[in-house]
């Protein structure tokens, strides 16, 4: 039998245990995946606990959202898909069995091919990290050629495609990472000026950066700790899109008042079907033309969920949390 994670109640990474789970079979409209690696995120962790506002399974449930493999089976009514081809699975706001598994039925329109020369553990990747990535840059953030961004986190799992997808499109990137493996990570990913976040007076030499202008837009990932540093930074009708925080702030509201700027909250539960289309075609598109850059990953083997879950969470995670689920 395949073996699969189940959350039978919700709380700490304990909830999640490892179970042998009956062989499943798709509908007339689902695939089935043989899920070689999983995405763990950090939407799954609140998912877990029953408090998320988003989304709340019916437990028992096997979680998460992201995976890659190969297909087993296909439904009746799915004509562009076929056994035994590479793909990825990236099923937020469409139906699924859930990720941590070795087998994934989900909906047909969450699964896309994927590249020959991406591995699958890149592939796990591409669902909720180059999404969140595609809709704070563009769908919120508005993002033009030729502008600055600064991405907070840059060597994070949002972080790290929101510098290539920045590059690719002809922005100017400044990261930001808290230690000098993260550093050299966004380095690596061709940011054009890298920050330490834990330095004090990180922020000091943007003005420089960008000689006097200040910033187009800020993705920001703890918008609880910087939002107002951040306002400060901006340029004349600049935006700060905000992917994380951890709590509330005291803020001046002035600082936005005097550069006519922006904040502006994204989610993907929020999406439309028009803009989750857009957003995984130009993330499609990207892994065709380009292909992500092969970056750090921490990788725990499927039973391991609960630990991957503590990592994710630490002050330790780098790059991409993924599962092993061969």
């Amino acid at each position: 039998m395949p073996r699969g994670i189940v959350a039978r109640e919700f709380g700490g990474p304990g909830v999640l245990v490892a179970e042998d789970v009956p062989d499943r079979e798709p509908g007339p409209a689902e695939v089935l995946v043989r899920v070689h690696a999983a995405g763990v995120n950090p939407a799954d962790t609140y998912i877990r606990t029953g408090e998320y506002s988003f989304f709340k399974p019916s437990v028992p449930y096997t979680p998460g959202f992201d995976a890659a493999g190969v297909l087993e089976a296909v439904g009746s009514e799915v004509s562009n898909l076929q056994y035994g081809d590479r793909v990825f699975v990236a099923a937020l706001g469409l139906a699924s069995s859930g990720s941590y598994a070795q087998q994934v039925v989900c909906d047909a329109a969450a699964v896309h091919p994927l590249p020959d020369r991406l591995s699958f553990h890149q592939g796990a990747g591409l669902g909720i990290p180059w999404t969140t990535a595609y809709r704070a840059l563009f769908q919120r953030g508005n993002l033009q050629p030729g502008e600055t961004v600064l991405i907070h986190g840059a060597s994070g799992g949002v972080g790290n495609p929101a510098v290539q997808l920045a590059i690719a499109a002809g922005a100017t990137v400044i990261g930001t990472a808290g230690s000098e493996e993260g550093l050299e990570l966004v380095r690596s990913l061709g940011a054009h000026h890298v920050l330490n976040h834990r330095s004090a007076g990180n922020l000091d030499s943007v003005p420089t950066l960008t000689g006097g202008r200040g910033i187009d837009l800020v993705v920001e990932m703890l918008a609880s700790q910087n939002l107002e540093a951040d306002a400060e930074l901006l340029a004349p009708r600049g935006r700060i899109v905000v992917v994380g925080s951890r709590g509330s702030l005291t803020f001046t509201p002035r600082v936005l008042m005097v550069r006519e700027a922006d904040v502006r909250g994204t989610a993907l539960w929020n999406m439309t079907p028009a803009e989750r289309k857009q957003a995984q075609s130009a993330i499609n598109q990207f892994s065709a033309d380009t292909g992500p850059a092969t970056a750090t990953a921490t990788v725990f083997p499927l039973d391991d969920a609960a630990k991957a879950h503590e990592h994710l969470m630490s002050q330790a995670a780098l790059g991409k949390c993924l599962l092993d689920c061969t």
